[in-house]
C-alpha cells in the first residue's frame, strides 16, 4: 500500500472515532425520576403533573431527557421506596412529581442530601422553604402558604370580618391556614382541621351554621373538595366560600358542577393569562388529551421546561452549572414573567378566579390580582 493510502486511512479512522465520540455525547441522558400519584384519591392531580411535563419533553424533540414514571399510590411509605430504587437502581440525576407535603417531606431531604435536584411541580412545603431550604431543591409551583395568603388578602379586600376556617391536618393543611390569617385583618370564628381524605363534612357544616362567621375559607384539594362543595351547596348554608384554587381546579369542577358557580378562588396560573406560551399550551394540552389543561398541567409544564432550559445550557454532571442553569429559569413560562427568590421558589403574581360556565364545561376567569410579585414569607430564614 502505497503512503498515500495510509494516510487517508488513518484520516478515516480520526474522523469515525470522533463521530462516535459526538454520537456517544448525544445519546447521553438526564435520567428524571417522576414519582406522582396516579392511582386512587387525588390521581387526576398526578395525572395532569405528568400529563403536562411530558407534554413538554415531547415538544422540545429532545431524545436525551429520560423519564421514569412511578404512582406512590399517595402513601408516603411507598414514595420512600420508590425513591430509594430511583437513586440507587436507574442512578436518575433529577426527581420530581410528588403532589402531597407529606409525601415530599418523606423523600425530598434524602434526595437532595444524596446530591439529586429536586424539582417540585406542586409540593411546597414550609419546611423546605425556610431553614430547611436545600441548593438543589426548586420549587416551581407555590410554597404553600402562597394562595392562601392571597385569598387572606381578597377576603381583606371584600371587607369581611369574621372567618371560619378549614384544611386537612397534615403539613400542607397546616400551612394553609396559617398563610389565611396571614394576610386576613377579620377574625377567625372557627378553625378545624379534618382528616386528610375525608369525604363526610356534616359536623364542620354544623359547626360553620352555627358559627358567626360572614364567609368560609377552606382547603380541601382533590376528591374532599367534591365532597364539600357537593354536600355545603345541599345544606342551604349561604355564607360565601373562598378557596385556593385546588378545590376550584378544571378536573374539580366538572365533577361539582353548578354548587362551585361564582365562587372566588386564588391561583397563581389561569388558561386566560395573556401570553403566547400560556396560550400556546391551554391549546396543545387540549389537543393532545382531550381535556383543558389544570393549574397542576401548567405546573408539570413549566417544571418540563425548566429542566429543558438547563439541559440545553450545561452538563448535569457538572452540578455547579446546572444549579446556576436552574436558578437563571432560563424559559417562557405560562404565568409570564418567571423568576426564582434566594430559597428557590418562585416570585409571582397570585390572581383572583371566579368560577363560571363556558357552554357544558365549568371553568374559571381572572377577575383580579390578589398579591403582586409576591414571595414566601420563609425566604429570609434560607441561608445557602
Amino acid at each position: 500500500m502505497i503512503k498515500g493510502d495510509d494516510d487517508m486511512k488513518l484520516k478515516t479512522l480520526a474522523m469515525a472515532g470522533a463521530l462516535t465520540m459526538a454520537a456517544c455525547a448525544a445519546q447521553a441522558e438526564v435520567k428524571v425520576g417522576m414519582i406522582t400519584t396516579l392511582s386512587g384519591g387525588g390521581a387526576g392531580l398526578g395525572i395532569d403533573v405528568r400529563d403536562g411535563f411530558m407534554l413538554a419533553i415531547e415538544q422540545s424533540g429532545r431524545s436525551d431527557i429520560e423519564v421514569i414514571i412511578e404512582d406512590d399510590q399517595r402513601k408516603p411509605d411507598i414514595a420512600v421506596q420508590l425513591a430509594d430504587k430511583m437513586i440507587q437502581s436507574d442512578k436518575v440525576d433529577v426527581m420530581t412529581g410528588i403532589i402531597w407535603s407529606n409525601l415530599a417531606m418523606a423523600v425530598v431531604p434524602g434526595a437532595v442530601a444524596q446530591g439529586k435536584f429536586y424539582l417540585s411541580p406542586n409540593a411546597g412545603p414550609s419546611a423546605l422553604a425556610g431553614k430547611g431550604c436545600n441548593k438543589n431543591y426548586f420549587n416551581v409551583a407555590w410554597q404553600n402558604d402562597n394562595l392562601h395568603e392571597a385569598a387572606g388578602a381578597y377576603a381583606t379586600d371584600e371587607t369581611f370580618l369574621n372567618a371560619f376556617i378549614m384544611a386537612p391536618n397534615y403539613p400542607a393543611g397546616q400551612d394553609a391556614l396559617t398563610g389565611f390569617k396571614r394576610y386576613f385583618d377579620g377574625n377567625i370564628a372557627g378553625e378545624v382541621y379534618t382528616q386528610l381524605g375525608q369525604t363526610d363534612y356534616a359536623a364542620e357544616i354544623a359547626q360553620i351554621r352555627d358559627s358567626v362567621a360572614d364567609h368560609v375559607f377552606f382547603f380541601l384539594p382533590g376528591g374532599m373538595g367534591i365532597s364539600f362543595l357537593k354536600q355545603y351547596a345541599d345544606s342551604g348554608v349561604k355564607k360565601p366560600l373562598i378557596g385556593p384554587a385546588f378545590s376550584f381546579d378544571q378536573g374539580i369542577l366538572q365533577a361539582v358542577g353548578d354548587a362551585a358557580l361564582g365562587v372566588k378562588n386564588t391561583s397563581q396560573w389561569n388558561k386566560d393569562i395573556d401570553n403566547p406560551t400560556n396560550a400556546a399550551f391551554v391549546a396543545s394540552f387540549q389537543e393532545k388529551y382531550g381535556r383543558l389543561p389544570s393549574l397542576y398541567a401548567s405546573q408539570g409544564f413549566d417544571t418540563g421546561n425548566l429542566l429543558i432550559s438547563a439541559v440545553e445550557s450545561a452538563d448535569v454532571a457538572d452540578q455547579d452549572a446546572f444549579r446556576a442553569a436552574l436558578e437563571a429559569a432560563d424559559f417562557n413560562s405560562t404565568r409570564g414573567d418567571f423568576a426564582f427568590g434566594n430559597n428557590h421558589h418562585p416570585i409571582q403574581n397570585i390572581y383572583v378566579r371566579e368560577v363560571i360556565k363556558e357552554g357544558d364545561v365549568y371553568t374559571n376567569k381572572i377577575v383580579g390580582t390578589a398579591l403582586e410579585h409576591h414571595a414566601d414569607a420563609y425566604a429570609p430564614e434560607c441561608k445557602m
